[in-house]
Order: C-alpha cells, then sequence, then structure tokens
C-alpha cells in the first residue's frame, strides 16, 4: 500500500478547450487546480506536487526529469472545440504519448481528452478516443479518478464525477498550484466553473455528456475566488457553464437572486480584481424569460469589468439546420436576445447607455460592459449552400439595426465520438470547405470590420494591454478577458510590458493603437502617424518643435483639437 505523503506528484496541463471551459494561456483551466486539491484532500503533501504546463516541457528539457521521476504522472488536456492560440499551443498527440513513456511512476489522464483526440488549431476532424499509452485514463472526473486512485495505493479506480462537497473542498485545496503557472500572477485568468451540463441536446455538443445542469451555490464559488485571490490571482471569467442565466435555478430559467449572492459575492472577497468576465449565455433563456433575464444581465453588468461577452449559441440560422441538430433558438429569437442585451448591458463606465465613447472623460471611453458574441458552426447536418446566406442575412440584420456585437465566432463542426454528428459532421465539413473559406472571409469584410469601429471606435482606451510578441515592425498584445482584442502597436516595444492604448484603427477582428496617453516629447514617427487625421507632415511638424514646455501627454481629443488647429483641411 503506496503511503500518500510519501508520493511525488507532477501535474503536466495540455490545456482544454471545450464548448463551456477553456485554459489555453493565459487561461488556467479547472482540471489542475481541481487535481491538485484532490491530491492534498487525498494525504500528498502540497509541497511534494509540482505543475507543469506542456509549453514547459517545450521549452526546457530539464523540466522532463519531474515527468520522469514522479511516483504519479497527471495529465489534463484535451479539444472539443477547435482555436487559434496565441498564449499557448495546445498539446499535440505525440507529446502526450511521449510524456506516457518518460514517466516511470503510475500514470493517468483525463480531462475533455476522454472525449477523442484531434490536431490544435485543426477544423473539422473526425476524432477517436486513444489512451495514448497512460496506465489510466480517467473517463469521468479527473479529479475524483486522481483522489480514489490515491487512495488505492495507486491500484486503481472506478470512473466517477465528484460531489459539490468534494468540489468545493478540492478548489480551495488545489488554489496553490496557480503559483507554479509561469504566467502568475500578472497575466493570468482562472477559468471558474458555476455549473455544467445542459438541458439541451444540440447534435455536435459535448457539455451535454456531463447530463442535466448541476449547480454550485454561490458560497462555493465565492470561497474559491477568495482562495485564488488570496494566490494573488486578480483575473477570473465565469466560463464553465452552458448558461449563466439559468445559473441556481431548474436549469433553464433565470434565477436573478443567485446571480446576485454570486457576483456581489466575488466583489466582496476579491475587490481589487482587475477582470471579472463571463462566456456563455443561452439566447433563448433571454426570450422565454424577458424580465427575469433583463434583471440578470442588469446584476451582471453592475458587477462585471468593461469587454465582458456574452457568447450566443445560434450555431445556425438556417431553420432547416436547427430542426435537424436539435438547436434550441431561431434566428429571430437569437436576434430579440442580441437586442435585449444591447438595451441593458451595452453602455460604456462613465457615458450614456449605447453611446460611443464620451472623449471628455477617461471612464466612457471604455469598452461597453456586455456585449453578446455569435457562435456560428458549419458541416452540420442539413446544411446547403443557403445556410451560409441565411447566416449572412441574420449577421446584417443586427448590424443594420445599430446594435453592436463584440465578437462573431465562426468554426466548423469536430466530430465526437458519443455526439449525433460522430458519422456525418467531417465529410459535410469537407464538401463545402471551398465555400465555407469564402463566406468566412466575406464576414470579416462585411460585418467584423464595421463592427468592429462600432464597439471601439477611434478614442477607445484599452487599459492593460500585454505586450506578447513582434510582428512586420508592429508589437501585438492583448488585454486579460473573454475574447480580448488583438492590439497592434506601432514599433517593437518590450514583450512582457504592460500599456494602455488609444483605438485608431481597425482590422477584422484587431485593432491598432498608440500608448495612451500619448507622449509627445517620446513619441516616434510611427505612433504619430497611426493617429487619425494626422499624416507624415503634421507628425514631422511634432517631431521637429519638441520639446514640448506642457507636461507632454496629450490624449486622443487633444491631438484631434492639435490637428484642427494645425491642419485645417484634415490629413496631408
Amino acid at each position: 500500500m503506496t503511503d500518500p505523503e510519501t508520493l511525488d506528484v507532477t501535474i503536466v496541463d495540455g490545456y482544454v478547450d471545450e464548448p463551456a471551459h477553456f485554459g489555453v494561456p493565459p487561461y488556467i483551466s479547472t482540471y489542475p487546480r481541481y487535481a491538485a486539491g484532490a491530491l492534498v484532500d487525498a494525504g500528498v503533501p502540497r509541497e511534494q506536487i509540482t505543475y507543469h504546463t506542456i509549453d514547459e516541457l517545450r521549452e526546457d528539457n530539464a523540466v522532463w526529469r519531474d515527468v520522469e521521476a514522479a511516483d504519479l504522472l497527471v495529465y489534463v488536456g484535451g479539444m472539443t472545440v477547435p482555436g487559434k492560440y496565441v498564449g499557448g499551443t495546445p498539446a499535440e498527440p505525440d507529446e502526450v504519448r511521449e510524456l506516457a513513456w518518460t514517466a516511470n511512476g503510475t500514470s493517468i489522464m483525463g480531462g475533455p481528452v476522454r472525449f477523442g483526440v484531434g490536431e490544435a488549431n485543426e477544423g473539422a476532424s473526425e476524432t477517436a478516443r486513444d489512451d495514448l499509452d497512460f496506465d489510466f485514463l480517467a473517463m469521468a472526473d479527473v479529479e475524483a479518478a486522481v483522489f480514489d486512485l490515491v487512495e488505492s495505493g495507486l491500484e486503481g479506480f472506478n470512473d466517477r464525477y465528484r460531489d459539490i462537497e468534494e468540489e468545493t473542498r478540492w478548489a480551495r485545496a488545489g488554489a496553490f498550484v496557480v503559483e507554479q503557472h509561469p504566467n502568475h500572477p500578472e497575466y493570468l485568468i482562472c477559468e471558474m466553473e458555476t455549473s455544467r451540463g445542459c438541458p439541451y441536446r444540440c447534435s455536435f455538443c459535448t457539455e451535454p455528456m456531463y447530463g442535466n445542469p448541476d449547480f454550485r451555490p454561490p458560497e462555493s464559488v465565492v470561497d474559491e475566488v477568495d482562495a485564488l485571490s488570496d494566490r494573488g490571482v486578480k483575473h477570473f471569467r465565469l466560463g464553465r457553464q452552458a448558461d449563466i442565466l439559468a445559473y441556481g435555478g431548474d436549469g433553464e430559467a433565470p434565477n436573478p437572486d443567485a446571480l446576485r449572492r454570486l457576483y456581489g459575492g466575488i466583489r466582496e472577497v476579491a475587490p481589487d480584481l482587475e477582470t471579472l468576465h463571463l462566456d456563455n449565455m443561452n439566447p433563448i433563456t433571454v426570450v422565454k424569460w424577458p424580465e427575469k433575464a433583463r434583471e440578470g444581465i442588469r446584476i451582471i453588468a453592475e458587477h462585471n469589468t468593461p469587454g465582458d461577452t456574452a457568447a450566443f449559441g445560434l450555431e445556425s440560422a438556417d431553420p432547416n439546420v436547427m430542426s435537424d441538430n436539435n438547436l434550441n433558438v431561431t434566428a429571430d429569437q437569437c436576434f430579440e436576445a442580441v437586442k435585449i442585451v444591447n438595451e441593458v448591458a451595452g453602455w460604456r463606465p462613465g457615458g450614456e447607455k449605447g453611446t460611443a465613447p464620451n472623449f471628455g472623460d477617461d471612464a466612457a471611453r471604455r469598452l461597453p460592459k456586455l456585449l453578446p458574441g455569435i457562435n456560428l458552426v458549419h458541416g452540420l447536418k442539413g446544411e446547403t449552400r443557403e445556410t451560409f446566406e441565411h447566416n449572412k442575412r441574420f449577421l446584417q440584420r443586427v448590424y443594420d439595426e445599430g446594435l453592436m456585437l463584440r465578437r462573431v465566432n465562426i468554426r466548423q463542426v469536430m466530430a465526437f465520438e458519443g455526439t449525433d454528428m460522430a458519422d456525418t459532421g467531417a465529410e459535410i465539413a469537407k464538401d463545402h470547405k471551398q465555400l465555407f473559406k469564402q463566406y468566412k472571409q466575406e464576414v470579416r469584410e462585411t460585418i467584423d470590420n464595421p463592427m468592429l469601429k462600432r464597439v471601439a471606435p477611434p478614442g477607445t482606451v484599452l487599459p492593460d494591454v500585454h505586450l506578447e510578441y513582434h510582428q512586420d515592425g508592429k508589437t501585438f498584445g492583448r488585454q486579460l478577458g473573454t475574447y480580448p482584442l488583438l492590439v497592434g502597436i506601432p514599433g517593437e516595444r518590450e514583450l512582457g510590458s504592460v500599456v494602455d492604448i488609444a483605438v485608431t484603427d481597425h482590422g477584422y477582428r484587431s485593432v491598432t493603437g498608440v500608448p495612451y496617453p500619448l507622449d509627445l516629447n517620446s513619441a516616434s514617427m510611427d505612433e504619430l502617424t497611426a493617429i487619425p487625421g494626422i499624416g507624415r507632415s503634421t507628425a514631422g511638424d511634432v517631431v521637429v518643435n519638441r520639446p514640448y514646455e506642457s507636461s507632454g501627454d496629450i490624449d486622443v481629443d487633444s491631438i484631434e483639437r492639435f490637428v484642427t488647429a494645425q491642419s485645417p483641411e484634415g490629413a496631408d
């Protein structure tokens, strides 16, 4: 019988991406935190638990010694939705298999990898489950499997799901593991679980495999935030749920009182938090219970931080695709939900609801508090060429009505074992591959770009942009939060630094900006010419007339006044 107090354990995070759970840096998912908490609860000393990301193993061969020497290797990872990632690269199957080959001790893998294995950054794909040469595969909760495995002396376990009491204990006990993440503390956002499971049965989705919604009490979530906050975490996303509005209720109808206890409690234990965002909100909930939904959305917008996004799973505006795939919301219903979220939560701090930034008030220059996003999935049963037209008409209608969307997420379905799309999804997506590419580009040009100009017009201030990489003479970075904008800044600035920027121009899903406020005595020519209305001649005049006797700091509306005074006819 193995004594838990003698065990050395290594947890390797291969990153996760699920319909209601994200864990690619700068995010850290619940899986490694809860697994660490389960180990502590089973008697493993905290100081004998080591956590590494898959990127750490790629960058430092010495880290592999922890994998090799561990008495127990715990791997968590898996993607059930495809994506493109900047902060980290999810583990590939061959890398995961190498972990198992390297480990001399007992090895166990879990997380969404149990649904199947696919390549990172992949579109539509047929996926199959593969044990990848690990000793054990957790086919339910990996944290429960880890606890029971240690309890059994590493002999085995029965697949099961943890209960609320265990989750509450393990969430608090495992909070320490965030301190071992390479991004801790400045550039790390913790994915928080409020519930899992879904009452609806969309054909392609893995979330219903968790069963009907199972909600954590507000006190449990707040206690976890408290523990993470004590460990230096200031960024949180309530992303682990199918529908935030249904939190604490019967699984479908909104429960504003539960949301008030949840959000109010979080703000009480973490008053200095810097990010509080969410992810999924079901549009059918908004339209079926509009008054309760409005109250719930209002509570969220009062407590969150700007730039928040409620991802709406429309999936398809085609009524035939909707019926063939058990989708739960029509295009008309989704449009009404978009309108309600705009009305209730589309306001900017310090400004009038629904208005563009007020350039006389720094607070009102921020992004709106909460906007809807639209998820569209292609490759579903019943899809035809007309499906693409239905989707474009829906998006155009939203734009023409003057409403705002924070993002439009267009992807091809991944066909996982256990879903209704397992046999047909990849084939449909393959048949429409070229059409999909053309349509996606059209949406980027006709919707994404003008919509982004509406959401973040020139002068919008994005605080705390973390600079991540250089490309084509620019520095790119993002804020922490749900679906943050990619920001390009002229010149090559120090990576890892954090700057406030003012938006000057727009791409399809990214913006260009300059440091805010801009120091005229140090601003480069590229920064000055990035400002709307300032050409190279005017920028040259600014540079030639340095230094300025004033403080040298001016904001965008001051620049506009400067241009008006110096160049009445506009850009030269």
